[in-house]
Formats: structure tokens, sequence, C-alpha cells
């Protein structure tokens, strides 16, 4: 006797749920006792993209829809009324929309949990009734590369803890129907979802993560407002072009934020002109006067990492910028294309900085950030207290080695500096003088500095 053999049929319908539902129908031909067991497991996947087949003289596999749905019929049908904990379909074109709501229904009918669609008909569809009126589901993603429509008069999901919408367009005046309907929502995902209205406010008492990343998708409305009330939220993400105003950002316990505001070439020279005072108020996007508010509203924030754009976007706020008392984690990504105007402020206040990040060392300089002191103007930051920097992206330039000298020299904090260099960047792994200059530097600085000075190679990703 083998060992699958001995082991009872809850056992197996368990171990055949970490397989797709076609993977785990290919186990029906070892035995009589596996010809039907696959389809008693509690999770079913279904994909039809699985489902393709070889047309003779065209060289790319065609999908076979018949067979597709022949094949989820005949599983549900063997599976009758036994409980469904998780069910996810990912189907295309040619794929029946009444077989899709028939399946859908069944499913609901017998307390599926956790579901995950993808489905992309080209043509309008609208998600069955019983979607939007489910006492049992508590996850829910959504995924389309066209427009899924909801009943959104009646929408009540009074269990879902996580939604995930995934390339969808939402309808004028459902998203703020959304939100009201999932009294117990913790986590809301909107990945590429297109906004269709100018106003837009995220309020939720008990939502403790939000992901907003439009930087995949075009968006069909450029938002004026955009306002959060989500009090107990401790993960933000936030991708997006910037809103004309925010009034309203409420984030009181916010633990974690990541912000990368999407700007237009036109939008970075007109803040660049400001700063300046090159620009009349008049003739500025109205949103780089009001990103302020955004930024005020991540005070509390304990790790922060912004984009070089968000960089750019602050340089706006220094007047205002709030103090950050409870950061203990900033990461910066820059560019070679934007400035570091802000960096100064920012790092003033931040009065319990532990950990700075900066991804890639190179940036647009300006007469307010400078290549060495950060800021040519203002005084050093010698009280930043930040006693770790992690710098990535190091190519060797002396531009570079310059810099991180005077980091050296005005985070009198400092005890940790990593410096991580890829194998593969040619401006310093396939130049020995450079290779001997960052050396001999490394070494110079561990012998002036007390700071413990690092320098890590990282080979091929």
């Amino acid at each position: 006797m083998d060992l699958f053999s001995s082991l009872p049929d809850d056992l197996l319908c368990h171990i055949l749920s970490f397989l797709s539902t076609k993977e785990a129908a290919l186990t029906s031909v070892l035995s009589q006792r596996w010809r039907n067991l696959f389809a008693f497991a509690p999770y079913l996947e279904f994909d039809d993209s699985v489902f393709l087949h070889q047309e003779e003289g065209k060289p790319e596999r065609v999908r076979n829809p018949q067979s597709f749905m022949d094949f989820v019929d005949r599983v549900l049908a063997l599976q009758s009324d036994s409980p469904v904990v998780k069910f996810s379909l990912k189907c295309k074109t040619g794929v029946d929309s009444d077989r899709v709501d028939r399946w859908l229904c069944n499913v609901l009918k017998r307390g599926v949990s956790d579901l995950d669609l993808f489905i992309d008909f080209r043509d309008l569809y609208w998600l069955p009734h019983e979607v939007c009126v489910s006492r049992t589901l508590v996850e829910l993603r959504l995924g389309s590369e066209f427009d899924l429509y909801w009943w959104e008069k009646d929408i009540c999901l009074p269990m879902l803890k996580t939604l995930v919408l995934d390339s969808c367009g939402l309808c004028i005046g459902l998203f703020q129907i959304l939100l009201p309907a999932c009294p117990a929502l913790e986590e809301l995902d909107m990945t590429n979802t297109r906004w269709r209205e100018s106003n837009v406010s995220v309020s939720s008492p008990i939502l403790k993560e939000l992901f907003i990343g439009l930087h995949g998708c075009g968006t069909l409305v450029n938002l004026k407002s955009l306002s959060f009330d989500a009090p107990r939220l401790v993960y933000f993400y936030y991708c997006d072009s910037l809103a004309e105003d925010y009034p309203q950002v409420n984030f009181e316990n916010l633990v974690e934020a990541q912000i990368n505001l999407l700007l237009t070439q036109a939008q970075i020279e007109q803040a660049r002109a400001l700063n300046n005072e090159m620009l009349l108020v008049d003739d500025v996007y109205p949103g780089l006067g009001n990103a302020w508010k955004l930024i005020t509203g991540l005070r509390n924030v304990q790790e922060l990492y912004l984009s070089p754009d968000t960089l750019e976007v602050l340089s706006r706020c220094c007047e205002s910028m709030p103090v950050f008392n409870n950061l203990k984690l900033l990461s910066i990504w820059s560019d070679m294309n934007r400035g570091w105007q802000a960096m100064p402020v920012l790092l003033r206040n931040c009065p319990h900085l532990e950990t700075l990040i900066i991804e890639g060392l190179l940036h647009y300089v300006t007469d307010k950030c400078g290549s060495l002191t950060l800021c040519d103007k203002v005084r050093p930051l010698t009280s930043c207290p930040v006693k770790k920097l992690q710098i990535y992206e190091f190519g060797g330039t002396i531009r570079e080695l310059e810099m991180i000298m005077h980091f050296l020299d005005v985070f009198r904090c400092l005890k940790e500096l990593e410096i991580y260099a890829h194998e593969g960047i040619p401006t310093l792994c396939k130049d020995p003088k450079r290779i001997e200059l960052v050396g001999k530097m490394m070494n110079f600085y561990n012998k002036l500095w007390t700071c413990d000075v690092q320098l890590l190679v990282r080979g091929p990703l």
C-alpha cells in the first residue's frame, strides 16, 4: 500500500487544494478512489488560458472556450452541495456570460468566502446580483481589462474584509456607495482602477490598509478633490497624478506610507519656477499649492517612502512642512531629472529619524539643494539624529564620493553607513582605477570618522 492510499479523503482533498482544479483533475486516472476526489476540494481554481490547443498551420495556440465551460460545469455538478471556501475564475471573450453567472451563483449558495474573478468579455458585463449582497464573502478580488458594473442601489457585503479592484472601471457614484456598504472592510486595493468622478472621498472608520496605484492606466478624469478620513489606517500606498485639492487627510494611526505622485514635466517646471519666484500664482497647476495638505495628513507616519516627483512637490511645501515626530525611517528614491530642494527642510523636521535610505545619490542640482551640501543656503544638518544611512545604486563617481563625505560630516549621530553597488554598473565594476579610488575612499572614511562604513556589491537581479 502506498503512503497516499492510507490517508483519509478529507486530507487528500486538502492536498489537492494546493493545485489548480485542472491539475487536480489529472489525479482521477490514478485509481477508482481518485476518480472524483478532486472535485470535492474546497478550493476551486479555473483559468481558461490553460485550455489552449494547437490549430494546424497556426504557430500560436488558441482558446477552446467550449472545453473550458464543459469542464467547469462537470466539476460543479460533481460537487453538488459540498462547501466551497475559495472560488477563482479567470476567463476571457468566448466564454458564455450566462454560464459565468450560474457558476458564481452556485458557489455563493454554498457559502464561498473568498472570490477571485478576472473577467474580460470586452462587452458590458454585470456582476450577478448575488455577488453584491453576499453575506458570506470575506475576500473579493475583481479584475477586468474593461468595466465591471454593479447593482449599486442595494450593495450589501457585511462580512467583507478585503476588496481588490484590479483594472476595473467604476461607474459614477459607485465608489461613494461601496465603502458604506462594506462595514467590516479592512483592506482596499485599487490597482489601475479608473476614476470616473472629479470629487472622491475615501471614508472608513475601520479601514487598515489602502492601496491606490493608478500608474498603469489612463485616468479618465483629473480629480478636483481627494479626501481621506481613515483614522485607523496603518498602511497607505498612493501612486497617482496630483489632485487639485486634498480637503481632508485624516490618518491618525499611520505606520507606513509610500507616496508616488505622478507629475508632468510642465508641472515640474512650474514648481521650480515658483521656487525661483519666476511664475505668477495664477499660472500654477492648482494641485501644487495644495499638496501640503496631503503631506500634513501624513505627519504621524513611522515609515515614509517618497518618489522623485513627490520630492519635487515637497519643494512647494517647505514653509508648511509638518514635523514628523513619529518618523523612524525615511526612504528617498532619486532621479537624475528630479531635484532635492525639499531634503534639508524635510530632514530637519524629522527629530526622531533613525534610518535614512537613499535609492541613488545623483539628482537634478538646483541652487537650493546643492550636489554636496544638500542645501548651500541653509545651515548644516548637524542636528539630524539619523543613526543608519543606506545608499543604493552607487556608481563610484567623484560626485557620489564627495556627497558621502558630506553626509559623514553633517550627520553627527551616524553609526552605520551601508553603500550598495550593483556589479553590473560599468562606471564602477569595469574600471580598475575607479575601483582602486573607491577602495581608498572607503578606508579614508573609516579612519577619519567613527561611523562604520561598508561597501557591499550586489549580484545580478
